[in-house]
């Protein structure tokens, strides 16, 4: 007998969780809607129910992308007023979405400060905790709450995909990848974990630089990216990611954003490499931030980024290091964060 639908109090609760879809016999993908609603509802709840942010309070986050509308949604949900301070990578649509939700948002483009266009950020949200001591910063780079958010995640493939061999992920604030591979450990899996970053990210020791592919990545060391926890690195440039993303949808219907398309490149060779082993890609959110941008031939051309073909594989480096244009792998096996931190 089937099960009756589930009836949700909220579009929060609604969007949460994520959806496992089978790629291939051994690729699974979890995804998601918008993957950082689910760190925002976790760290908002646990900071109202510990009294660190009072009913009515105001919230106070930097974001450029898919957890400042996650925190709109909660807040807006909770009825806190928020600022997000963002830079020009918040386009117009994203900028709507937001404050059609209340938000404050805030624009800041200093990309030569201390630890760029992130660092910058950092600064003015600085300045505004201090003009608002009552208000709450979530505080994504740093807030074990990020990472601890995903132990549903974790029971949710362990139930229905099983055995996990290698875990795939792109990394940003080092949430995901490092919450699922951590909260799989407790349902008996040690899968191998693979993170995917982007040419001009320091994360993986890279110097700091412009990056096109925006979403994971940063120009600086978030304190969630447990360096110890990954066992490889990919690099993918944005070209690469794109062309990838539109071919999940051309071939497979799955409208999906550039970082999803980045992460599947990497699981989709482990894939069709290692047929035995059992691969989980995470897919972050969805594609329509991207219709004029990712999935429009003209503007890819217009932007250099056209790449119809892309290597069969990536290129095997043996340091940290941007060694082809479009994809490198380095085995990071388990090793402590890189010293070596550019400021660009």
């Amino acid at each position: 007998m089937n099960q009756p639908p589930a009836v949700y109090g909220s579009m929060v609760e609604a969007m949460v969780m994520p959806r496992i879809v089978r790629l291939r016999p051994n690729l699974h993908a979890v995804v998601f809607s918008l993957m950082k609603l689910l760190p925002a509802k976790h760290i908002v709840e646990q900071a109202r129910s510990s009294g660190l942010l009072a009913p009515g309070a105001p919230v106070l986050e930097t974001s450029s992308g898919t957890f400042a509308l996650g925190l709109a949604l909660v807040c807006r949900h909770w009825g806190h007023p928020l600022t997000i301070v963002g830079d020009p990578a918040i386009d117009p649509a994203l900028r709507t979405r937001l404050e059609m939700l209340g938000t404050r948002v805030e624009i800041v483009d200093d990309f030569d400060a201390p630890g760029g266009i992130q660092g910058a950020r950092l600064t003015r949200l600085e300045e505004l905790r201090r003009e608002l001591p009552g208000a709450f910063v979530p505080g994504q780079y740093d807030n074990p709450g990020n990472p601890g958010s995903y132990l549903p995640v974790a029971e949710l493939i362990a139930t229905t995909v099983g055995r996990v061999d290698r875990l795939v992920g792109p990394v940003g604030s080092g949430g995901s990848s490092g919450g699922i591979s951590s909260a799989l450990r407790l349902f008996g899996a040690d899968p191998r974990v693979v993170g995917v970053d982007t040419p001009g990210s320091v994360i993986f020791g890279l110097d700091n630089g412009p990056r096109a592919l925006r979403g994971l990545g940063s120009s600086i060391r978030p304190g969630n990216v447990v360096h110890r926890s990954y066992d490889e690195v990919h690099w993918v440039s944005a070209a690469a990611a794109f062309e990838t993303t539109r071919r999940l949808f051309s071939e497979r219907g799955m409208f999906v954003g550039p970082t999803s398309g980045a992460a599947h490149l990497a699981a989709d060779w482990y894939a069709r490499r290692d047929g035995g082993e059992s691969t989980v890609v995470v897919f972050p959110d969805d594609g329509y931030r991207y219709q004029d941008t990712v999935y429009s031939e003209q503007w890819l051309r217009e932007h250099g980024h056209w790449a119809p073909d892309l290597p069969e594989e990536p290129f095997l480096a043996e340091r940290p290091e941007a060694a082809d244009p479009h994809w490198t792998r380095i085995e990071w096996d388990r090793r402590p964060a890189p010293e070596h931190v550019s400021a660009g």
